[in-house]
């Protein structure tokens, strides 16, 4: 064999040597969230490395904007995975047909309660519960008990007091009127609204400007308002200064609150339904639901995920948070909204 030939051949071995050593470029999985969606770069990149994939997220505004874009692109899906989206716009996701199945593994360790789909088109992966939250310093320093019910809000006494969210605008607003739905009925939960009314409540549009700019912890005019049960352990850990305990505290009495869970689900037409798998597989997994609490405030569905010491200490869980179940919300929210609107706003 001729010298040049053979140097050819060597080369060609050579190359195809060298590509055989280069591990296969990541693959790319798209996951679509709402704004909302924090997570540490520690945790995906542990995700990226045992999967050879680069996880992009696609953050696609509030839950109803993000579910709105998932259900108009059906056909030529923006993502391989959506997250997000809770139980009062659930089922405008289910009836959109956005999702395929997935009865992933974990499940099994998973409370049936936090379970709204039997088909497992979403999964459920956190939960939050928006409640009252009230500033302790005021209360004690004008001698008045905090609020411990719903109709407490309309007495003389908490005149002035309150300030909640838009439901048409935010989403513990949403949660909020929905708790008055849930505990009242649909008969009686606008003469409740319009007794709040009558007592001065104070109507922002969305969570930031109720907490940080109404809220007397944070120097506004309103020391009730209406935020999460997490916020005050949320208050102690992220102090500038340490405290001993949170100036604020949850409202978890029977029927005050409404709970928020958020499900995962694989798109239909993903081209790396292996990869979404394996995705919605992370997130249910102790790894991801331990991180969730100090990222978005929420909490893991899985029971063997470990909450942060002050969690444990300063997290007030209420045992009967209000339910409305996610078909009455789907047939009645605008309606809901629109006639709130009507007796509070206008």
């Amino acid at each position: 064999m001729k010298t040049k030939q053979l140097l050819s051949i060597l080369l060609l071995v050579f190359v195809a040597a060298a590509c055989a050593a280069q591990p296969d470029e990541p693959r790319q999985l798209t996951v679509m969230t709402h704004d909302s969606f924090e997570v540490s770069e520690a945790v995906v990149t542990s995700f990226e490395a045992v999967n050879n994939v680069e996880v992009i997220f696609l953050k696609s505004g509030d839950a109803g904007s993000m579910v709105n874009k998932a259900v108009l692109s059906g056909d030529a899906p923006l993502a391989d995975v959506l997250y997000g989206v809770d139980n009062t716009f659930l089922s405008r996701a289910l009836e959109g047909d956005i999702f395929e199945p997935y009865a992933a593994p974990l499940l099994a360790d998973i409370p049936h309660e936090f379970e709204l789909d039997s088909q497992n088109r979403a999964l459920p992966v956190d939960f939050g519960d928006v409640c009252l939250n009230y500033d302790k310093a005021y209360f004690a320093d004008n001698d008045l008990a905090p609020p411990s019910s719903l109709e407490d809000l309309t007495k003389p006494e908490y005149a002035g007091l309150l300030a909640v969210q838009n439901p048409a605008t935010s989403s513990p607003g949403l949660a909020f009127l929905l708790a008055t739905v849930g505990h009242f009925g649909e008969e009686a939960y606008l003469d409740y609204w319009q007794a709040l009314v009558e007592n001065d409540v104070k109507v922002a549009g969305d969570w930031e400007t109720t907490y940080y700019t109404e809220f007397s912890r944070w120097g506004g005019e309103r020391p009730i308002i209406v935020s999460y049960g997490s916020s005050p352990p949320v208050e102690l850990i992220f102090a500038e200064d340490p405290l001993d305990e949170p100036p604020t505290q949850a409202v978890v009495a029977d029927g005050t609150c409404f709970r928020q869970i958020e499900f995962v689900g694989i798109l239909k037409g993903t081209a790396n339904r292996d990869l979404a798998e394996a995705w919605i597989d992370f997130m249910l997994s102790p790894a991801f639901q331990e991180d969730m609490p100090l990222q978005m405030f929420v909490f893991p569905v899985n029971p063997n995920a470990e909450l942060q010491q002050e969690f444990v200490d300063y997290l007030s869980v209420p045992d009967s948070p209000v339910f409305v179940d996610p078909e009455d919300i789907a047939t009645n929210r605008e309606t809901w909204i629109a006639d709130w609107t009507e007796t509070v706003l206008r």
